[in-house]
């Protein structure tokens, strides 16, 4: 049973030594039949921001009482409506808020999406649409998501040669 209702406040807000809020989001992902190759072939999720500037990847307050990949999934959740596994940490960064007066730092995951809800917690605030890589880049509002989604994607690209080079050695 999945909650509909999201998590609200700050009382379990984990932050950085120099009081910044600690942020962790994921870039939902899938694989469609499109076409040869990652452009292609893959899929992310984007949700629109609650004022409507621009698009952007799930991403939320990291708190006390989850572990960091446990956060990123339940962002996915609550403001997406997608679950999956959690992958590897993409990076870190650093980025000032565009809301208050305060440097934040984000900590993002590729989530490889095994269900899409038709019901989520944040679903009359948000939209969601899957878009190609190129779709995302364009739209996305913040730098430091289009590298991380600029990171996904050599990853997939490079564990994809790494899969195909030993296919071949394999079958040779």
């Amino acid at each position: 049973m999945v909650s509909l209702v999201s998590r609200q406040g700050r009382q379990l807000q984990r932050y950085t030594k120099s009081g910044g809020r600690l942020v962790v989001g994921c870039i939902p992902y899938k694989f469609s039949p499109r076409g040869e190759g990652l452009d292609k072939s893959m899929e992310v999720l984007v949700i629109s921001s609650p004022k409507g500037n621009g698009l952007l990847f799930p991403k939320g307050g990291w708190e006390t009482d989850e572990t960091i990949k446990e956060a990123a999934s339940r962002e996915a959740l609550e403001e997406a409506g997608v679950q999956g596994n959690v992958e590897r940490k993409l990076g870190r960064w650093r980025y000032k808020s565009r809301t208050y007066d305060a440097y934040y730092e984000g900590i993002m995951f590729p989530l490889n999406v095994t269900e899409e809800l038709g019901d989520w917690p944040e679903m009359h605030a948000r939209q969601r649409k899957w878009v190609t890589v190129a779709e995302a880049k364009e739209g996305c509002q913040h730098p430091w998501m289009k590298e991380a989604l600029e990171r996904l994607v050599k990853r997939l690209s490079d564990s994809g040669r790494r899969r195909s080079s030993s296919s071949t050695i394999a079958a040779s």
